[in-house]
């Protein structure tokens, strides 16, 4: 693979992205080391999202030689790359959120309360899924951590979840977040982000590969062969 691109919801002038937006720099540098880790030589471009939009951007077709990578899930319809029916899917708040009460019986966030305060990492390979440990978010804006431990059983019913609502969706490799809230125990479902989202710069410098790593292994599809963390759960598929 020849090119990257990353695609951010931020400001982004002559390949940085603005001081603006220090979390989207985080991500999209995490992700870049990911790729430069497995492919030394690929060239790597970072774009603004509303860039995209604006139709300012002179796109080509992805590719063996050309992928990207979106790191923001507002991307106009007509942009087509392989996980975009993926997107589309998780945009869908309202219908992911019916199709988990109907199947699984749980409250689900309405509106702006029960908004989810917690996410499970989903990293989701050819050969197995492999479930990370729960990420919280702290008492501050954009300050999470990793691990967050909660009881084996409602760990279970989330990859339980998890497992079902991908195959919903039919997803394709990738890591997940899957956003949720408890409250007194019982799991209120709120979304499913379909690339490591904000929260998983709790990864970083806490497991190796952190999730933005283990994201570029998934998207070209690479194996995973050891993942740094005690609290990882794997299943083959």
């Amino acid at each position: 693979m020849s090119k990257v691109i990353i695609i951010v919801n931020a400001q982004v002038e002559g390949g940085k992205i603005s001081p603006n937006a220090p979390v989207a720099e985080r991500m999209a540098r995490a992700l870049a080391r990911g790729v430069t880790k497995s492919n030394p030589h690929s060239e790597i471009e970072i774009v603004s999202g509303a860039d995209l939009w604006s139709k300012s951007l002179q796109l080509l077709s992805p590719s063996s030689n050309l992928v990207y990578c979106p790191l923001t899930i507002k991307l106009p319809d007509w942009f087509v790359f392989p996980a975009q029916k993926i997107y589309f899917a998780c945009r869908e708040l309202e219908k992911r959120r019916q199709w988990v009460e109907k199947n699984f019986g749980y409250h689900t966030s309405q509106d702006n309360q029960y908004l989810g305060d917690l996410w499970l990492p989903i990293i989701f390979t050819h050969e197995q899924l492999i479930y990370g440990s729960v990420i919280s978010e702290g008492m501050i804006p954009n300050d999470y951590q990793q691990p967050c431990h909660l009881s084996p059983d409602i760990f279970r019913k989330l990859c339980h979840l998890a497992e079902n609502l991908l195959d919903s969706i039919e997803a394709i490799p990738s890591v997940y977040l899957l956003q949720f809230r408890l409250l007194e125990q019982q799991i209120i479902f709120d979304r499913l982000w379909p690339f490591p989202a904000t929260p998983a710069i709790a990864s970083i410098g806490t497991q190796e590969p952190d999730l933005f790593t283990c994201h570029w292994y998934c998207l070209s599809h690479q194996p995973l062969s050891e993942i740094i963390y005690p609290s990882m759960v794997m299943k083959q598929k």
